[in-house]
């Protein structure tokens, strides 16, 4: 027996100095913990799964991921709403590309499809005044070059001929009235004269068709139809012995050294563009030559099919290259220049009605901006409100970093009142250490208990 408690109580010693030794070690790792070797004091940990999950010791998830420690310093920083914390190393890994932001002037070059048409103050559609028959078609292909006053047709028109009788009534009387001493019926005479003539002008008559009747007295069967400018044929609407009334187009004549060519623009570009500007074109069936036009006119409504606006250039053709219905490519160099911030588009994020940019504070800090764009052009977009010029902006990898942010602060706005009365103001996130400092929550780890359970054994 009593070597039974010798044996005994030794051993007890022992494991009473080797209990005390540990429990001396566990409170100093404690310590050393509550403060790291760089001086920092550690407030509590939080789940790095569940930030409304916290410990006052260390700990770890259901998952075996260990608390993530908040620090004084941390916790005393101010950031805004959204801010994202990111160490260098991830940075790098995740693709994080920036940018200035820099006082520049915009300017833009519109590209569209352009068609080729008529000009159509140059455009002449011909039609007789009169209702007749055509005797003779002078010009009878389409294509044809026509100068000014071209005798295109003759046509047979009762009515013409009966006007062409009139007349030479008139001047019958006016011969035999002439040497009248009564003045009202000389001038009467004269009036009748007058008039006669004026109608056969007004149903186009050429002048020296009209010179023939007053000196020969001879009435003419088919009068000529001359053209009144200069062009191509384009139509041709009647052929001899066609019955042809003024409703009847007898011929369609272009001036083609001048041509329009139609282009359509989108909604965004209409800002840009002006009357005036200076247009280039190409066609691919004339190769290695550069047209050169101008902008004349902008159209005061929309396409409703295209939701495009369309615009009109004006060429010119002297060589008759530029045809009617070619298709071209046009290059509008908007004169409208505009003087602002800019930045690269893809810095933006587009979210409905907001627009959001990430800004770099310090590095590796990111706070996010609402700004409201201006006009953008060439892979950049003008900042009106929200970014100085000299700050750094995120141009990739923003939305991995804009999916923490909103994470974050969801999270954040969740949590219960009366943790979030305790909180402080700072709401920025660090992607490796979680830096609000919510309130210290019951839910601690299974480690938490089993350590109180030492401490009673210990008293």
């Amino acid at each position: 027996m009593n070597t039974t408690v010798l044996i005994i109580i030794p051993v007890v010693l022992a494991l009473g100095i080797a209990g005390g030794y540990w429990f001396g070690t566990s409170r100093q790792a404690d310590d050393q913990q509550t403060t790291s070797t760089e001086g920092k004091k550690i407030l509590f940990y939080r789940s790095p799964m569940n930030p409304s999950v916290t410990s006052p010791t260390p700990a770890k998830d259901a998952m075996g991921m260990d608390y993530v420690p908040v620090y004084a310093d941390q916790a005393n920083e101010k950031s805004p709403p959204g801010a994202v914390k990111i160490d260098g190393v991830t940075v790098q890994n995740i693709g994080v590309r920036t940018a200035k932001a820099v006082q520049a002037t915009l300017s833009h070059k519109v590209r569209a499809v352009g068609r080729v048409t008529y000009d159509e103050e140059r455009l002449l559609r011909l039609h007789p005044k009169t209702e007749g028959w055509i005797e003779k078609l002078n010009v009878d292909k389409t294509g044809q070059w026509v100068k000014k006053n071209t005798d295109l047709l003759s046509i047979y028109s009762p009515q013409l001929v009966a006007s062409q009788q009139e007349y030479l009534l008139a001047l019958n009387n006016l011969k035999a009235l002439e040497n009248s001493p009564i003045e009202d019926i000389r001038k009467g005479a004269e009036e009748l004269v007058k008039s006669s003539r004026e109608r056969l002008k007004l149903l186009d008559v050429p002048a020296h068709q009209l010179r023939e009747l007053e000196r020969y007295h001879k009435i003419k069967k088919s009068l000529h139809i001359h053209t009144p400018a200069e062009g191509i044929v384009m139509k041709i609407g009647a052929r001899e012995g066609q019955y042809v009334t003024p409703a009847t187009e007898i011929y369609m004549i272009a001036d083609l050294r001048k041509v329009w060519v139609y282009a359509d623009i989108y909604e965004y570009e209409l800002p840009w563009v002006n009357v005036g500007d200076p247009v280039e074109m190409q066609l691919a069936g004339i190769p290695g030559r550069t047209f050169t036009g101008h902008l004349s006119f902008i159209y005061p409504y929309a396409e409703a099919k295209t939701r495009t606006i369309k615009v009109r250039l004006v060429f010119d053709n002297t060589d008759l290259l530029l045809k009617p219905e070619m298709f071209a490519e046009v290059t509008i160099y908007a004169g409208m220049q505009v003087k602002a911030v800019v930045v690269p588009s893809e810095a933006v994020i587009r979210s409905g009605s907001r627009n959001q940019i990430f800004v770099v504070r310090e590095p590796g800090k990111f706070e996010p901006r609402m700004v409201k764009l201006g006009m953008a052009s060439n892979g950049k977009v003008a900042v009106l409100e929200g970014i100085q010029a000299g700050e750094e902006v995120v141009t990739s990898a923003q939305f991995l970093i804009d999916s923490e942010s909103k994470l974050r602060e969801a999270t954040a706005k969740m949590l219960p009142a009366t943790t979030n009365k305790k909180q402080p103001t700072d709401q920025s996130v660090d992607m490796n250490q979680q830096v609000n400092m919510p309130e210290h929550s019951d839910n601690h780890s299974p480690m938490q208990p089993m350590k109180h359970q030492q401490e009673m054994r210990h008293d």
